[in-house]
């Protein structure tokens, strides 16, 4: 074993979360701004990374380490911001014996040391729940003990299902000797959170675990952008690509007359139809033009997901570029294709500045900070 637990470890702590999509990356963003804010020199490292950005020269580095860079202007050389990738088939090759595991924990702890020597504390960020990573022996869990981490897990927002979630990665990390230094639930409905505030932190209690914040949902950071779509059904945007950051607040699926659907058009709608469906299309575009006459001081800003077997006509493409508006077309049917953006959930990038800046500015309002900074700062 590779631990520095107890060896100049440096002070630090570990962020996971109970499973995909509950919203680790933008917790993190916060809580590191709330850190930064209080201590001034702070380190950030994504130890294990899969989603990776390949940067040339065979140098690939995760992406979230690209955010927390940009964001927070960091200085720290990538490799030790993001010491290990996991590309595609590592874990067959790790079955088969071709990965030294040794080496793996050598590049973690030793990058995790580098950080340390410029930075009073460094937080780790980890990839999904806490047992990802078990099949190669490099879970979460696994990693927090290699570097004497204590862990944050974050939550959904509920209260019996996000405990059930939180007690299996508790276990996860009784197993490896990592402690559970507080919890944060996310995305919490206005209309529950005292109730889920009151008994959580009841329930947490029985552990010794304190609740370090409820953060509320926000639609703006629920919302995809035609980026967000494009790269969910991998095809280019036909139209608009100015308006790639686009964000909507209605998405409309159009299986009606187009006298319906002309009374339907709100300000900010997304909507999806067949590609065949060119009375829906020329609607869109004559409200818009009815819209910049007007001189509205709210605009429509519409985007349009075309869909079907049958391509848009080329005509009707040069129209929509014409009129500026953002497109895409995937060949799925509408409903397929409404199911997959109900399923989704929406990720945060580097070039979406608004809504970094947004999750910073919400989670490190709804986390408790100071107490966070107890933590990190007790430990020996």
């Amino acid at each position: 074993m590779s631990d520095i637990q107890g060896n100049n470890a440096g002070k630090g702590i570990f962020i996971a979360s109970t499973g995909q999509h509950i919203g680790k990356t933008t917790t993190s963003l916060g809580i590191f701004s709330g850190l930064m804010k209080r201590t001034g020199t702070i380190g950030f490292i994504k130890p294990v990374g899969q989603e990776f950005v390949d940067l040339g020269a065979s140098v690939r580095v995760d992406k979230d380490v690209l955010l927390f860079q940009k964001r927070f202007g960091l200085k720290d050389q990538l490799e030790h911001m993001s010491p290990v990738i996991f590309p595609r088939g590592f874990t067959r090759d790790y079955v088969d014996e071709k990965v030294d595991l040794t080496s793996i924990e050598h590049l973690i702890t030793d990058a995790y040391t580098k950080l340390t020597e410029n930075s009073g504390i460094v937080l780790a960020e980890g990839t999904g729940h806490v047992g990802v990573g078990s099949i190669a022996d490099i879970d979460n869990a696994r990693v927090a003990q290699l570097l004497g981490l204590p862990m944050i897990l974050i939550a959904s927002g509920g209260l019996g299902s996000a405990f059930d979630s939180l007690a299996l990665n508790k276990h996860a990390c009784d197993r490896c000797g990592v402690r559970i230094a507080g919890v944060v639930l996310n995305r919490v409905r206005d209309d529950k959170r005292e109730m889920i505030i009151d008994y959580m932190t009841r329930a947490l209690s029985r552990w010794g675990v304190p609740l370090l914040g409820a953060i509320p949902y926000s639609k703006t950071l629920a919302a995809l952008r035609i980026d967000d779509y494009a790269r969910l059904f991998d095809v280019p945007i036909l139209a608009g690509q100015s308006h790639r950051y686009r964000h909507f607040d209605l998405i409309r699926l159009v299986a009606t007359s187009n006298e319906v659907y002309e009374q339907l058009i709100e300000p900010r709608q997304l909507t999806i139809t067949p590609a065949s469906r060119e009375d829906i299309i020329n609607s869109t575009l004559l409200k818009l033009d009815e819209w910049k006459r007007s001189g509205e001081h709210l605009e429509l800003k519409p985007g349009i997901i075309l869909t079907g077997r049958y391509e848009p006509d080329p005509s009707i493409v040069n129209r929509l570029i014409d009129a500026d508006v953002p497109v895409l077309y995937t060949p799925l049917n509408s409903f397929d294709v409404m199911k997959k953006i109900t399923e989704h959930t929406a990720k945060i990038h580097i070039e979406d500045t608004k809504k970094v800046n947004t999750a910073v500015d919400l989670v490190e309002s709804h986390i408790d900070i100071d107490q966070l900074l107890t933590i990190v700062s007790s430990q020996k």
